[in-house]
């Protein structure tokens, strides 16, 4: 296909990865279409507003709505006649720990009568090796349709910056397949484009980037847990040895947290696992990052539980308070998908305690969902008398939490578990100086 000045682009899959997509692809002048199943996302988009909690997302959002460039529809016949079509639908992990593409299928089977010869066809969801060429690629087959593997490399809380400044991975079935995409990318994004050599290659980029960040979290968890039983700050040993060059980069140990959440790294590394089951290969890694990482919750809750137990002897657990700050899996966003506070609190409601939870970024809809708890909307009414303020997720409203306010609230000597906010041993200082006790994983 030839990309004009301003291309039409159908986005199929108006989640938080396709609206991203489409909405800031209809910032820098293409006309984007989103087709999405669940009326309430097009009925909020079309309002105007995102679904997501995204920096940057709704105003997006809104400024397409406004000049025309964007809109949000469950009818697929509104993107016949487009340029591009990105499939950013799900592939969830199936109870047999494979990628279930049946979503990719049905989108494909939905979109097939519309797409007409000449047109890009760029998948987005992440599949694994050779299921872009198996079924994108078979469903157009009796078409001039080019089809192209472009995974996915977003973070939630910057996705929109990623977007904008990331390395674009292209891979197509074809050498000219590849080559339109890679023109697509560079008209519409001002970011480097790398085609890789087709679609099976770039299939693996993104496994094996979800695998890199499962196992370096792992490392970091085990780390933690070690650092713990020595009695020494985790983060003190990560920084120094991250100051170590290695090859052409730096040794990179990420923080360790309550757990890893997500769509994504609680599923890929099974995909990888499965691979190796299908090539008659014994691949270990994947196993081990995901026991280690879904070891975390746990071992959190449970470190906090001694702690409040040694701290109130002969008080019973439903005595005591533990107040929940942030349950997205992700700073600063309010997705809860896989989230590894969900296991962190079950403990705790359990063991009898009295629990609140507070997320000004989850809706009580998905609160309910994850959790069967109601979220308190005030941050200070969750703290008030509690005997843990467990801080799950470093949204910026928490971050911004001083020791005085915390002590203001909680019950005299309540305990700070540090979650995911990674004070840094001046604020750990300052905990202690209000009268607050602090626990960090693998943090003293």
């Amino acid at each position: 296909m030839t990309v004009g000045t301003t291309p039409r682009v159908a986005v199929i899959g108006f989640g938080y990865i396709g609206s991203v997509i489409g909405a800031t692809l209809a910032s820098r002048g293409c006309s984007v279409v989103g087709i999405e199943r669940n009326p309430e996302i097009v009925e909020t988009v079309t309002a105007g507003r995102s679904p997501f909690a995204e920096e940057g997302l709704e105003q997006r959002i809104a400024q397409g709505i406004t000049t025309g460039t964007l809109t949000a529809t469950t009818d697929v016949s509104e993107i016949a006649g487009c340029d591009v079509y990105i499939i950013t639908v799900g592939t969830p992990l199936s109870e047999t720990f494979e990628a279930d593409v049946s979503h990719l299928r049905e989108a494909c089977r939905a979109i097939g009568p519309y797409v007409a010869d000449g047109a890009l066809v760029i998948v987005k969801s992440t599949v694994p090796p050779h299921v872009t060429r198996d079924i994108v690629g078979a469903a157009f087959a009796d078409k001039d349709v080019d089809v192209a593997f472009c995974p996915e490399r977003l973070a939630e809380g910057r996705a929109i910056a990623e977007f904008e400044s990331i390395p674009i991975i292209v891979g197509g079935l074809t050498e000219r397949s590849g080559r339109v995409a890679k023109e697509f990318w560079e008209s519409v994004l001002d970011v480097e484009v790398i085609c890789v050599s087709d679609s099976l290659v770039a299939e693996m980029v993104k496994l094996a980037d979800n695998l890199w960040i499962d196992l370096n979290i792992a490392l970091a968890g085990e780390l933690a847990k070690l650092c713990d039983a020595l009695g020494i700050d985790v983060l003190e040993v990560t920084g120094a040895a991250n100051t170590l060059p290695k090859g052409s980069h730096h040794v990179n140990i990420l923080a360790p947290s309550v757990g890893v959440g997500g769509y994504c790294l609680t599923k890929d590394p099974w995909f990888v696992h499965h691979l190796g089951e299908v090539h008659g290969i014994e691949l270990r890694t994947p196993m081990v990052s995901r026991e280690v990482n879904d070891s975390m919750p746990l071992y959190s809750a449970d470190m906090v539980d001694t702690l409040l137990t040694e701290a109130h002897p002969g008080i019973e657990r439903a005595e005591l308070k533990v107040a929940v700050l942030g349950v997205a899996f992700k700073n600063d966003t309010g997705d809860c998908r896989f989230t590894p506070t969900a296991a962190f609190i079950d403990r705790f409601v359990e063991r009898g305690y009295c629990v609140e939870v507070c997320d000004p970024l989850v809706s009580d809809a998905d609160a309910m969902t994850w959790f069967g708890l109601r979220l308190n909307p005030s941050i200070q009414d969750t703290m008030r008398d509690a005997h843990c303020i467990a801080i799950l997720a470093g949204h910026s409203i928490f971050t911004e939490l001083t020791a005085h306010e915390i002590a203001a609230c909680a019950s005299g000597g309540a305990l700070v578990f540090d979650g995911r906010r990674f004070y840094t041993r001046a604020q750990i200082d300052e905990l202690r100086s209000a009268g607050l006790e602090y626990k960090g994983v693998g943090r003293i």
